[in-house]
């Protein structure tokens, strides 16, 4: 912030010429975020005693939604017969389609018959008062208070079961090109980084084990 500030004051208010190697940029250290592995998604989730938070875990475990397009969904999002999430104007104000499973449909099914959520706007998730829709921090606050709960000794965030999602699909098969395309990311670099946390040594064999027996 520092770096640029300097720049700014120069380059623009002072309008000179400065020579951009004299303010070199730090580079941070990219560390890989923590996911929870499959058994311990599995047990966070189906031990969630409260419906509509195991619905709002559901859709980023099992459809990679952010936090603030969970709270965003309306009730006619939710396409049961082509098994898809409309997500509307996520990150980038970009419309796109995710994956609905099974297990979060059930979920929300229920979550229905028990909440019965009535908004002129069609809100799938109601705020306590059942005035307006969550707030995305009440979302994130839930997860915050389950994983507390729950005693993980990892440093997970609502975003984790996003993270889990696609690195999950990776290792089941799905290319990077569709985990892209439903967690709605404008470039490749930014799904790369699940490259990196899925279990790509799975199946690969290596050289070292391919020796040929001394005779």
């Amino acid at each position: 912030m520092c770096n640029a500030a300097i720049r700014f004051f120069f380059a623009v208010t002072l309008n000179r010429t400065i020579n951009y190697l004299q303010f070199p940029r730090f580079k941070k250290p990219k560390t890989l975020p923590e996911v929870p592995t499959r058994e311990e998604a599995q047990q966070l989730i189906h031990n969630c005693p409260n419906l509509k938070h195991k619905a709002f875990f559901l859709l980023a475990y099992g459809g990679g939604l952010r936090v603030s397009e969970v709270a965003s969904l309306r009730i006619k999002d939710i396409d049961s017969k082509s098994m898809r999430v409309f997500v509307r104007g996520g990150k980038g104000k970009k419309d796109r389609y995710t994956i609905l499973s099974n297990e979060c449909l059930c979920v929300l099914r229920e979550y229905w018959s028990v909440y019965r959520p009535k908004h002129p706007d069609g809100w799938l998730f109601l705020d306590l008062r059942k005035r307006k829709r969550i707030t995305p921090a009440g979302v994130a606050s839930a997860f915050e208070k389950w994983v507390g709960c729950f005693g993980s000794e990892k440093k997970l965030s609502f975003h984790s079961l996003r993270h889990a999602f696609a690195t999950y699909l990776l290792e089941d098969g799905a290319t990077i090109f569709q985990i892209k395309e439903l967690l709605g990311h404008a470039s490749l670099n930014s799904t790369a980084v699940y490259l990196h946390l899925a279990n790509t040594t799975a199946g690969v064999v290596s050289p070292a084990d391919r020796f040929v027996p001394y005779a």
